[in-house]
C-alpha cells in the first residue's frame, strides 16, 4: 500500500488514479484480444473473413496467401494459422490486430492445419508432398517434416498433445503421429477419400469424414481400430466434436446439410439444412452454436445447437472453406469482458478517484 503512504497526498491520488486507469485499459485490451471470433478462409478471394460471433457480423478482412484452405486458431486465441494451398505457405495472423505477422513456407499444396493444445506447435498436412510440416510457433520455423500416407488432407491433435491424426485422402487411411518423436506409430484404414478429422475432448475417439462415401469412421484411439461407421449425408467434408463430447457435427458437401451425430450411440440425431456446398465446421467454446462455411453460396450458416436450426447467415468472401478449428478451442478459458454492471462499477471507481484528486489539489491551493 505504498501508493497511499506518500508525503504528497495529491500525488498519491494521481498515482492511484493512473493505476486504476491502467488496469481498466489492460482489461479492455485483453478482452479485445480474446474476443470470440471465427476466421473463415475464402479460397476464391485469397482472404480471411473475421466474424464476431457475438453479433454475427464480419469485422475485418485479412489478405493472406493464394487459395487459403485450412485454418486453426491457437488455444489462447492470439494467433490464427492459415494454410495457403496455392502458395505452399502458412499465414500467421495476429488476432488482436488482424495483420499477417509471418509467412511460413511448408510442403507442396498444404490443406489442413492444427495447433497443439499448448500452442507450441502447428501441424500442416501437405497434400502433394505426402507429409506433415511441424512449425515451432515461437519462431515460425519448420522444425520437422513427417512422412505420412498418400494425400494428407485434414488433421487433428489429441487433447493431451501426444498424437496427431492425419486423414490421407488418396490412401484411405489415417496416420497416427507420435508428437514426441515426430514419427508415425500407427496407420488405420478408414472409408474412401477421408478429409476431415476431429478428436473427442476426452481423447478416446477420432471421427473421420470419408468424402468419397456417405460415412464417418469412428476410431478408438486406444487400439487404433475403427469401432463404428456412421451413415451421414453426401460427401462429408469437415467434422468437429462439441466441447462436451456428446455431439459430432459433420458438414456434408454434397447434400448441403449438417449431420448431428450422437456420440454415445453413433447415430444421427438430427440433420440441419445449411447453405450450398458446406465445407468446414466449428463449434463455439460454450457449445451453443456451430458455424458452417458454405463454399458454393459464399456464406456461413450459424446453427443453434439447442434447437438444431440455423439462427443466422453471414455473407463472407468467395468460396469459403474454413477447414479446421477456425474458432478458438474450448479448452482455453477466455479473458472475461466486463458486463455493463461491471463497467458501471469501474467508471464509478474512476470517478471517485478523480474527484478525490481534484479535492486534494484544491485544498493545497487554498490552504
Amino acid at each position: 500500500m505504498s501508493i497511499i503512504q506518500s508525503s504528497d497526498p495529491a500525488r498519491s491520488v494521481r498515482t492511484l488514479l493512473a493505476a486504476v486507469a491502467a488496469g481498466v485499459m489492460a482489461l479492455v485490451w485483453s478482452g479485445a484480444a480474446m474476443a470470440q471470433n471465427a476466421y473463415i478462409s475464402n479460397q476464391g478471394s485469397n482472404t480471411v473473413s473475421v466474424i464476431d460471433t457475438a453479433t454475427n457480423t464480419v469485422t475485418a478482412t485479412v489478405t493472406v496467401g493464394s487459395s487459403p484452405f485450412g485454418v486453426a486458431v491457437s488455444p489462447n486465441g492470439t494467433r490464427a494459422y492459415v494454410a495457403n494451398l496455392g502458395s505452399n505457405t502458412v499465414s500467421v495472423i495476429n488476432t488482436a490486430t488482424n495483420i499477417v505477422t509471418a509467412t511460413v513456407t511448408v510442403g507442396n499444396v498444404p490443406f489442413g492445419v492444427a495447433v497443439s493444445p499448448d500452442g507450441t506447435r502447428a501441424y500442416v498436412a501437405n497434400l502433394n508432398s505426402n507429409s506433415v510440416s511441424v512449425i515451432n510457433t515461437a519462431t515460425n520455423a519448420v522444425v520437422a517434416t513427417v512422412a505420412v500416407g498418400v494425400g494428407p488432407y485434414g488433421l487433428a491433435v489429441s487433447p493431451d498433445g501426444a498424437r496427431v491424426y492425419t486423414a490421407n485422402y488418396s490412401s484411405n487411411t489415417v496416420s497416427v503421429i507420435n508428437t514426441a518423436t515426430n514419427t508415425v506409430v500407427a496407420t488405420v484404414t478408414v472409408g474412401t477419400s477421408p478429409q476431415g478429422v476431429a478428436v473427442s475432448p476426452d481423447g478416446t475417439s477420432a471421427y473421420v469424414a470419408n468424402t468419397g462415401t456417405t460415412t464417418v469412421s469412428v476410431i478408438n484411439t486406444a487400439t487404433n481400430t475403427v469401432v463404428a461407421t456412421v451413415n451421414v449425408g453426401s460427401n462429408p467434408f469437415g467434422v468437429v466434436v462439441s466441447p462436451d463430447g456428446t455431439r459430432a457435427y459433420v458438414a456434408n458437401n454434397g447434400s448441403s446439410n449438417v449431420s448431428v451425430v450422437n456420440t454415445a450411440t453413433n447415430t444421427v440425431a438430427a440433420t440441419v439444412a445449411v447453405g450450398t456446398g458446406p465445407r468446414g465446421v466449428a463449434v463455439s467454446p460454450d457449445g451453443t452454436h456451430a458455424y458452417v462455411a458454405n463454399g458454393s453460396s459464399n456464406t456461413v450458416s450459424v446453427i443453434n445447437t439447442a434447437s438444431n436450426t440455423v439462427s443466422a447467415t453471414v455473407a463472407v468472401g468467395n468460396s469459403p472453406t474454413a477447414f479446421g478449428q477456425f474458432i478458438r478451442p474450448a479448452d482455453a478459458a477466455p479473458v472475461p469482458v466486463p458486463t455493463l454492471s461491471e463497467w458501471a462499477m469501474i467508471l464509478f471507481g474512476l470517478g471517485l478517484a478523480g474527484g478525490a484528486a481534484v479535492l486534494v489539489q484544491r485544498r493545497r491551493q487554498f490552504g
